[in-house]
Protein backbone atom coordinates (compact mmCIF):
# COMPACT_ATOMS: atom_id res chain seq x y z
CA UNK A 1 0.00 0.00 0.00
CA UNK A 2 1.37 3.43 -0.98
CA UNK A 3 1.96 5.80 1.94
CA UNK A 4 -0.07 9.03 1.56
CA UNK A 5 2.14 12.11 1.15
CA UNK A 6 1.65 15.87 1.54
CA UNK A 7 2.25 18.31 -1.32
CA UNK A 8 1.81 21.26 1.04
CA UNK A 9 2.16 21.82 4.77
CA UNK A 10 0.04 24.68 6.17
CA UNK A 11 2.41 27.43 7.30
CA UNK A 12 0.21 30.52 7.76
CA UNK A 13 -1.26 31.28 11.20
CA UNK A 14 -4.81 31.54 9.87
CA UNK A 15 -4.52 28.34 7.82
CA UNK A 16 -3.14 26.39 10.79
CA UNK A 17 -5.70 27.87 13.16
CA UNK A 18 -8.59 26.86 10.89
CA UNK A 19 -7.25 23.30 10.83
CA UNK A 20 -7.28 23.12 14.62
CA UNK A 21 -10.68 24.82 14.87
CA UNK A 22 -12.04 22.14 12.53
CA UNK A 23 -10.56 19.48 14.79
CA UNK A 24 -12.21 21.11 17.80
CA UNK A 25 -15.56 20.88 15.98
CA UNK A 26 -15.01 17.16 15.36
CA UNK A 27 -14.23 16.63 19.05
CA UNK A 28 -17.44 18.47 19.94
CA UNK A 29 -19.40 16.16 17.63
CA UNK A 30 -17.75 13.12 19.24
CA UNK A 31 -18.81 14.32 22.68
CA UNK A 32 -22.36 14.94 21.42
CA UNK A 33 -22.56 11.37 20.08
CA UNK A 34 -21.14 10.04 23.34
CA UNK A 35 -23.67 11.84 25.56
CA UNK A 36 -26.57 10.99 23.23
CA UNK A 37 -25.70 7.27 23.31
CA UNK A 38 -25.20 7.40 27.07
CA UNK A 39 -28.62 9.06 27.57
CA UNK A 40 -30.49 6.70 25.22
CA UNK A 41 -28.83 3.40 26.13
CA UNK A 42 -27.42 4.05 29.60
CA UNK A 43 -24.06 2.67 28.39
CA UNK A 44 -20.99 4.75 29.31
CA UNK A 45 -18.59 3.90 26.44
CA UNK A 46 -15.70 6.24 27.22
CA UNK A 47 -13.29 4.04 25.24
CA UNK A 48 -15.16 4.71 21.99
CA UNK A 49 -15.05 8.46 22.72
CA UNK A 50 -11.32 8.36 23.42
CA UNK A 51 -10.64 6.39 20.21
CA UNK A 52 -12.63 8.84 18.06
CA UNK A 53 -11.00 11.89 19.62
CA UNK A 54 -7.51 10.40 19.39
CA UNK A 55 -7.92 9.62 15.67
CA UNK A 56 -9.31 13.07 14.84
CA UNK A 57 -6.64 14.93 16.83
CA UNK A 58 -3.79 12.88 15.36
CA UNK A 59 -5.11 13.29 11.81
CA UNK A 60 -5.11 17.07 12.23
CA UNK A 61 -1.78 17.38 14.02
CA UNK A 62 0.00 15.03 11.61
CA UNK A 63 -0.99 17.30 8.71
CA UNK A 64 0.29 20.37 10.57
CA UNK A 65 3.60 18.76 11.68
CA UNK A 66 5.85 20.80 13.94
CA UNK A 67 5.14 21.78 17.51
CA UNK A 68 1.51 20.65 17.44
CA UNK A 69 2.56 17.13 16.46
CA UNK A 70 5.54 17.25 18.83
CA UNK A 71 3.23 17.90 21.77
CA UNK A 72 1.24 14.81 20.74
CA UNK A 73 4.48 12.84 20.61
CA UNK A 74 5.40 14.01 24.11
CA UNK A 75 1.95 13.20 25.44
CA UNK A 76 2.20 9.70 23.95
CA UNK A 77 5.18 9.10 26.24
CA UNK A 78 3.58 10.67 29.32
CA UNK A 79 1.25 7.74 29.82
CA UNK A 80 0.17 8.92 33.26
CA UNK A 81 -1.61 11.83 31.62
CA UNK A 82 -3.56 10.18 28.81
CA UNK A 83 -5.89 7.23 28.25
CA UNK A 84 -4.20 4.48 26.22
CA UNK A 85 -6.21 5.32 23.07
CA UNK A 86 -4.34 8.64 22.86
CA UNK A 87 -0.91 7.26 23.69
CA UNK A 88 -1.21 4.52 21.06
CA UNK A 89 -2.44 6.90 18.33
CA UNK A 90 -0.01 9.71 19.18
CA UNK A 91 2.91 7.27 19.25
CA UNK A 92 2.65 7.19 15.43
CA UNK A 93 4.14 10.70 15.47
CA UNK A 94 7.46 9.24 16.60
CA UNK A 95 8.42 8.09 13.09
CA UNK A 96 5.29 7.37 11.05
CA UNK A 97 3.74 10.75 10.30
CA UNK A 98 2.58 11.35 6.69
CA UNK A 99 5.71 12.44 4.72
CA UNK A 100 6.22 15.33 2.33
CA UNK A 101 5.71 14.56 -1.35
CA UNK A 102 8.73 14.34 -3.69
CA UNK A 103 8.26 17.83 -5.21
CA UNK A 104 7.96 19.40 -1.75
CA UNK A 105 11.10 17.54 -0.58
CA UNK A 106 13.14 18.92 -3.49
CA UNK A 107 11.85 22.48 -3.03
CA UNK A 108 12.50 22.41 0.72
CA UNK A 109 16.04 21.03 0.31
CA UNK A 110 16.93 23.52 -2.42
CA UNK A 111 15.71 26.52 -0.42
CA UNK A 112 17.98 25.59 2.48
CA UNK A 113 21.07 24.30 0.66
CA UNK A 114 21.02 26.36 -2.54
CA UNK A 115 21.18 23.18 -4.65
CA UNK A 116 18.83 20.29 -5.30
CA UNK A 117 19.67 16.97 -3.60
CA UNK A 118 20.44 15.49 -7.03
CA UNK A 119 23.19 18.11 -7.52
CA UNK A 120 24.92 17.05 -4.29
CA UNK A 121 24.34 13.29 -4.13
CA UNK A 122 24.92 10.60 -6.75
CA UNK A 123 21.72 8.97 -5.59
CA UNK A 124 18.89 10.39 -3.49
CA UNK A 125 15.70 8.53 -2.54
CA UNK A 126 12.67 10.80 -2.87
CA UNK A 127 10.69 8.44 -0.68
CA UNK A 128 11.32 9.13 3.01
CA UNK A 129 12.63 6.40 5.29
CA UNK A 130 10.99 7.95 8.37
CA UNK A 131 8.75 10.96 8.93
CA UNK A 132 8.21 12.48 12.37
CA UNK A 133 7.13 15.80 13.88
CA UNK A 134 9.93 18.22 12.89
CA UNK A 135 11.39 16.60 9.78
CA UNK A 136 11.79 13.47 7.70
CA UNK A 137 14.75 11.31 6.68
CA UNK A 138 15.92 10.27 3.21
CA UNK A 139 18.64 7.87 2.10
CA UNK A 140 21.36 9.22 -0.20
CA UNK A 141 24.71 8.10 -1.67
CA UNK A 142 28.00 9.61 -2.84
CA UNK A 143 30.25 6.99 -4.38
CA UNK A 144 30.06 3.95 -2.11
CA UNK A 145 29.09 5.95 0.98
CA UNK A 146 25.48 6.09 2.18
CA UNK A 147 24.02 9.02 4.10
CA UNK A 148 20.88 9.81 6.08
CA UNK A 149 19.52 13.23 5.10
CA UNK A 150 17.13 14.84 7.58
CA UNK A 151 15.02 17.59 6.02
CA UNK A 152 12.99 19.94 8.19
CA UNK A 153 9.37 20.60 7.25
CA UNK A 154 8.85 24.13 5.84
CA UNK A 155 7.60 26.84 8.18
CA UNK A 156 7.94 24.77 11.35
CA UNK A 157 10.20 27.13 13.34
CA UNK A 158 8.03 30.16 12.52
CA UNK A 159 4.81 28.48 13.66
CA UNK A 160 5.89 27.16 17.08
CA UNK A 161 4.62 30.01 19.24
CA UNK A 162 1.27 30.35 17.48
CA UNK A 163 0.80 26.57 17.33
CA UNK A 164 1.27 26.15 21.06
CA UNK A 165 -1.20 28.96 21.69
CA UNK A 166 -3.74 27.11 19.55
CA UNK A 167 -3.07 23.73 21.18
CA UNK A 168 -3.62 25.09 24.71
CA UNK A 169 -7.45 25.12 24.62
CA UNK A 170 -7.44 21.56 23.26
CA UNK A 171 -5.08 20.45 26.04
CA UNK A 172 -7.32 22.16 28.58
CA UNK A 173 -10.49 20.51 27.26
CA UNK A 174 -9.06 17.04 26.66
CA UNK A 175 -6.53 16.61 29.46
CA UNK A 176 -7.72 18.92 32.24
CA UNK A 177 -4.56 21.04 32.39
CA UNK A 178 -5.08 24.38 34.11
CA UNK A 179 -3.99 27.64 32.50
CA UNK A 180 -1.29 28.06 35.17
CA UNK A 181 0.07 24.56 34.58
CA UNK A 182 0.01 25.01 30.81
CA UNK A 183 1.87 28.32 30.98
CA UNK A 184 4.74 26.70 32.85
CA UNK A 185 4.65 23.52 30.76
CA UNK A 186 4.40 25.19 27.37
CA UNK A 187 7.12 27.76 28.09
CA UNK A 188 9.66 24.97 28.59
CA UNK A 189 8.31 23.07 25.58
CA UNK A 190 8.56 26.16 23.37
CA UNK A 191 12.21 26.71 24.30
CA UNK A 192 13.14 23.11 23.52
CA UNK A 193 11.14 23.06 20.27
CA UNK A 194 12.92 26.15 19.00
CA UNK A 195 16.22 24.38 19.70
CA UNK A 196 15.00 21.30 17.82
CA UNK A 197 14.36 23.34 14.68
CA UNK A 198 17.94 24.64 14.73
CA UNK A 199 19.85 21.95 12.83
CA UNK A 200 23.09 23.92 13.14
CA UNK A 201 22.79 23.60 16.92
CA UNK A 202 21.87 19.94 16.60
CA UNK A 203 24.97 19.30 14.47
CA UNK A 204 27.16 20.91 17.16
CA UNK A 205 25.49 18.99 20.00
CA UNK A 206 25.59 15.71 18.06
CA UNK A 207 29.34 15.98 17.59
CA UNK A 208 29.92 16.99 21.22
CA UNK A 209 27.72 14.31 22.76
CA UNK A 210 28.98 11.51 20.54
CA UNK A 211 32.59 12.43 21.43
CA UNK A 212 31.83 12.57 25.15
CA UNK A 213 30.03 9.21 25.11
CA UNK A 214 32.09 7.26 22.59
CA UNK A 215 33.81 5.25 25.35
CA UNK A 216 30.51 3.67 26.47
CA UNK A 217 30.15 0.02 25.43
CA UNK A 218 27.63 -0.97 22.74
CA UNK A 219 26.58 2.62 21.96
CA UNK A 220 27.37 3.84 18.44
CA UNK A 221 26.92 7.19 16.70
CA UNK A 222 26.89 8.33 13.09
CA UNK A 223 29.42 10.79 11.72
CA UNK A 224 27.96 14.18 10.74
CA UNK A 225 28.78 16.19 7.62
CA UNK A 226 28.64 20.01 7.99
CA UNK A 227 29.68 20.47 4.33
CA UNK A 228 26.34 18.99 3.19
CA UNK A 229 24.23 20.33 6.07
CA UNK A 230 22.47 23.64 6.70
CA UNK A 231 20.09 25.19 9.23
CA UNK A 232 17.22 23.05 7.84
CA UNK A 233 19.10 20.01 6.49
CA UNK A 234 21.24 17.64 8.57
CA UNK A 235 23.39 14.99 6.89
CA UNK A 236 24.94 12.05 8.74
CA UNK A 237 26.06 8.47 8.09
CA UNK A 238 23.33 6.01 7.22
CA UNK A 239 23.14 3.53 10.08
CA UNK A 240 21.74 0.03 9.84
CA UNK A 241 19.33 -1.16 12.48
CA UNK A 242 15.66 -1.35 13.40
CA UNK A 243 13.35 0.72 15.56
CA UNK A 244 12.19 -1.00 18.72
CA UNK A 245 8.91 -2.51 17.53
CA UNK A 246 10.43 -3.89 14.31
CA UNK A 247 13.45 -5.14 16.27
CA UNK A 248 11.27 -7.02 18.76
CA UNK A 249 9.33 -8.56 15.84
CA UNK A 250 12.56 -10.38 14.89
CA UNK A 251 12.36 -12.29 18.23
CA UNK A 252 15.85 -11.45 19.52
CA UNK A 253 17.19 -13.47 22.45
CA UNK A 254 16.74 -12.15 25.98
CA UNK A 255 20.53 -11.96 26.22
CA UNK A 256 20.63 -9.50 23.31
CA UNK A 257 17.71 -7.51 24.73
CA UNK A 258 19.46 -7.25 28.10
CA UNK A 259 22.67 -6.13 26.38
CA UNK A 260 20.77 -3.36 24.58
CA UNK A 261 18.99 -2.28 27.75
CA UNK A 262 22.27 -2.13 29.69
CA UNK A 263 23.84 0.01 26.98
CA UNK A 264 20.93 2.47 27.10
CA UNK A 265 20.93 2.55 30.91
CA UNK A 266 24.68 3.27 31.06
CA UNK A 267 24.33 5.91 28.33
CA UNK A 268 21.69 7.86 30.25
CA UNK A 269 23.36 7.45 33.64
CA UNK A 270 26.63 8.87 32.28
CA UNK A 271 24.90 11.82 30.64
CA UNK A 272 22.86 12.76 33.67
CA UNK A 273 25.36 12.31 36.46
CA UNK A 274 28.58 13.25 34.66
CA UNK A 275 27.62 15.59 31.82
CA UNK A 276 24.55 17.14 33.49
CA UNK A 277 22.94 17.09 30.04
CA UNK A 278 20.69 14.40 28.62
CA UNK A 279 19.32 13.22 25.31
CA UNK A 280 15.77 14.17 26.33
CA UNK A 281 13.80 12.62 23.47
CA UNK A 282 13.97 8.89 24.29
CA UNK A 283 11.21 7.64 22.03
CA UNK A 284 11.91 4.50 19.96
CA UNK A 285 12.23 6.46 16.71
CA UNK A 286 15.55 7.91 17.88
CA UNK A 287 17.32 4.58 18.30
CA UNK A 288 18.46 1.89 15.87
CA UNK A 289 18.84 -1.54 17.44
CA UNK A 290 21.44 -3.94 16.04
CA UNK A 291 21.23 -7.77 16.02
CA UNK A 292 24.47 -7.98 18.03
CA UNK A 293 23.08 -5.85 20.87
CA UNK A 294 24.54 -2.46 19.97
CA UNK A 295 22.40 0.69 19.86
CA UNK A 296 22.69 3.53 17.36
CA UNK A 297 21.73 6.99 18.66
CA UNK A 298 20.54 9.12 15.75
CA UNK A 299 18.94 12.29 17.08
CA UNK A 300 20.38 14.96 19.40
CA UNK A 301 17.87 17.69 18.58
CA UNK A 302 16.48 17.74 22.12
CA UNK A 303 19.16 18.04 24.80
CA UNK A 304 18.13 19.03 28.32
CA UNK A 305 20.89 20.70 30.30
CA UNK A 306 20.34 19.94 33.99
CA UNK A 307 21.20 22.89 36.28
CA UNK A 308 23.47 21.95 39.18
CA UNK A 309 21.09 23.36 41.80
CA UNK A 310 18.15 21.36 40.42
CA UNK A 311 20.31 18.21 40.28
CA UNK A 312 21.38 18.59 43.92
CA UNK A 313 17.79 19.02 45.11
CA UNK A 314 15.89 16.58 42.86
CA UNK A 315 17.94 13.40 42.58
CA UNK A 316 18.67 12.94 46.32
CA UNK A 317 15.04 11.83 46.66
CA UNK A 318 15.94 8.66 44.77
CA UNK A 319 18.14 7.62 47.71
CA UNK A 320 16.22 6.02 50.64
CA UNK A 321 18.48 7.32 53.42
CA UNK A 322 17.94 10.90 52.20
CA UNK A 323 14.25 10.33 51.51
CA UNK A 324 13.83 9.26 55.17
CA UNK A 325 15.48 12.42 56.54
CA UNK A 326 12.57 14.72 57.28
CA UNK A 327 14.60 17.93 57.58
CA UNK A 328 16.37 17.38 54.27
CA UNK A 329 13.13 16.35 52.54
CA UNK A 330 11.40 19.57 53.67
CA UNK A 331 14.16 21.64 52.04
CA UNK A 332 14.14 19.54 48.87
CA UNK A 333 10.37 19.68 48.43
CA UNK A 334 10.41 23.46 48.78
CA UNK A 335 13.32 24.00 46.39
CA UNK A 336 11.84 21.84 43.62
CA UNK A 337 8.51 23.70 44.00
CA UNK A 338 6.30 20.83 45.14
CA UNK A 339 5.27 22.72 48.28
CA UNK A 340 5.22 26.44 49.02
CA UNK A 341 5.39 28.49 52.25
CA UNK A 342 1.75 29.58 51.89
CA UNK A 343 0.49 25.97 51.81
CA UNK A 344 -1.36 24.68 54.84
CA UNK A 345 0.26 21.91 56.87
CA UNK A 346 -2.39 19.50 55.57
CA UNK A 347 -1.61 20.27 51.91
CA UNK A 348 2.14 20.11 52.56
CA UNK A 349 1.78 16.67 54.14
CA UNK A 350 -0.53 15.39 51.40
CA UNK A 351 1.77 16.52 48.61
CA UNK A 352 4.97 15.41 50.33
CA UNK A 353 3.58 11.95 51.10
CA UNK A 354 2.30 11.55 47.53
CA UNK A 355 5.54 12.73 45.94
CA UNK A 356 7.68 10.50 48.17
CA UNK A 357 5.43 7.50 47.46
CA UNK A 358 5.87 7.99 43.71
CA UNK A 359 9.60 8.61 44.10
CA UNK A 360 9.98 5.45 46.18
CA UNK A 361 8.36 3.50 43.35
CA UNK A 362 10.48 5.14 40.65
CA UNK A 363 13.67 4.62 42.66
CA UNK A 364 13.27 0.84 42.98
CA UNK A 365 15.77 0.12 40.17
CA UNK A 366 18.46 2.07 42.08
CA UNK A 367 17.97 0.15 45.33
CA UNK A 368 19.37 -3.20 44.21
CA UNK A 369 22.32 -4.37 42.15
CA UNK A 370 20.02 -5.61 39.36
CA UNK A 371 16.44 -4.87 38.37
CA UNK A 372 13.93 -6.62 36.12
CA UNK A 373 11.81 -4.10 34.16
CA UNK A 374 8.35 -5.52 33.47
CA UNK A 375 5.04 -4.18 32.22
CA UNK A 376 3.65 -4.83 35.70
CA UNK A 377 6.21 -2.32 37.03
CA UNK A 378 5.15 0.26 34.43
CA UNK A 379 1.47 -0.38 35.22
CA UNK A 380 2.18 0.17 38.93
CA UNK A 381 3.60 3.60 38.03
CA UNK A 382 0.40 4.37 36.03
CA UNK A 383 -1.75 3.24 38.95
CA UNK A 384 0.17 5.35 41.45
CA UNK A 385 -0.07 8.35 39.14
CA UNK A 386 -3.85 7.93 38.85
CA UNK A 387 -4.12 7.60 42.63
CA UNK A 388 -2.12 10.78 43.20
CA UNK A 389 -4.16 12.61 40.56
CA UNK A 390 -7.24 12.23 42.77
CA UNK A 391 -5.71 14.51 45.42
CA UNK A 392 -7.60 17.83 45.04
CA UNK A 393 -4.45 19.98 45.05
CA UNK A 394 -2.99 17.79 42.29
CA UNK A 395 -6.16 17.59 40.21
CA UNK A 396 -6.89 21.32 40.42
CA UNK A 397 -3.76 22.99 41.83
CA UNK A 398 -3.96 26.49 43.26
CA UNK A 399 -0.55 27.11 41.63
CA UNK A 400 1.74 25.13 39.33
CA UNK A 401 3.67 22.44 41.20
CA UNK A 402 7.14 21.20 40.35
CA UNK A 403 10.23 22.73 38.79
CA UNK A 404 10.10 23.31 35.06
CA UNK A 405 13.39 21.37 34.82
CA UNK A 406 11.60 18.22 35.95
CA UNK A 407 9.44 18.17 32.80
CA UNK A 408 12.08 16.85 30.40
CA UNK A 409 13.95 14.86 33.07
CA UNK A 410 10.76 12.98 34.02
CA UNK A 411 9.85 12.52 30.38
CA UNK A 412 13.29 11.07 29.71
CA UNK A 413 13.23 8.59 32.56
CA UNK A 414 9.71 7.44 31.83
CA UNK A 415 10.75 6.87 28.23
CA UNK A 416 13.75 4.82 29.38
CA UNK A 417 11.68 2.75 31.82
CA UNK A 418 9.09 2.06 29.10
CA UNK A 419 11.76 0.85 26.64
CA UNK A 420 13.29 -1.33 29.35
CA UNK A 421 9.90 -2.91 29.99
CA UNK A 422 9.32 -3.47 26.26
CA UNK A 423 12.64 -5.33 26.28
CA UNK A 424 11.62 -7.21 29.46
CA UNK A 425 15.20 -6.46 30.53
CA UNK A 426 17.06 -7.45 33.65
CA UNK A 427 20.18 -5.30 34.01
CA UNK A 428 22.68 -3.83 36.46
CA UNK A 429 21.08 -0.67 37.86
CA UNK A 430 22.93 -0.02 41.12
CA UNK A 431 23.93 3.67 41.30
CA UNK A 432 27.61 4.28 40.87
CA UNK A 433 29.48 7.11 42.59
CA UNK A 434 26.67 9.66 42.16
CA UNK A 435 24.68 8.19 45.07
CA UNK A 436 27.58 8.56 47.51
CA UNK A 437 28.27 12.10 46.33
CA UNK A 438 24.68 13.15 47.02
CA UNK A 439 24.67 11.45 50.44
CA UNK A 440 27.87 13.26 51.33
CA UNK A 441 26.47 16.58 50.10
CA UNK A 442 23.45 16.24 52.39
CA UNK A 443 25.41 14.64 55.27
CA UNK A 444 23.24 11.53 55.19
Amino acid sequence: MTTPTQDKIPTGKVERALKLVGTGAKIGTNYLKYYTKKTLSGVDNKEELHNSNAEDIYDSLSQLKGSALKVAQMLSMDKNLLPRAYTQQFALSQYSAPPMSAPLVIRTFQRSNGKSPQEIFDEFSLQSSAAASIGQVHKARIGEHWFAVKIQYPGIADSIQSDLRLVKPMANAMFGLSEKEMKKYFQEVEEKLLEETNYTLELKRSNEMSQQCKHLPNIIFPQYYPEYSSSKVLVMDWMQGLHLKEFLDTNPSQEVKNKIAQALWDFYEFQLHHLKAIHADPHPGNFLFQPDGRVGIIDFGCIKEVPEDFYLHYFPLLIPVIRNNENVVDKLMSTIEIVFPADSMEIKKQLTDAFLAMTALLSRPFESSTFHFTMDFIDSIYAKGEEIYQIPEVKKPTQPRGSKHALYVNRTYFGIYSMMADLNAEINTAPKDWSDKLKNYWNC
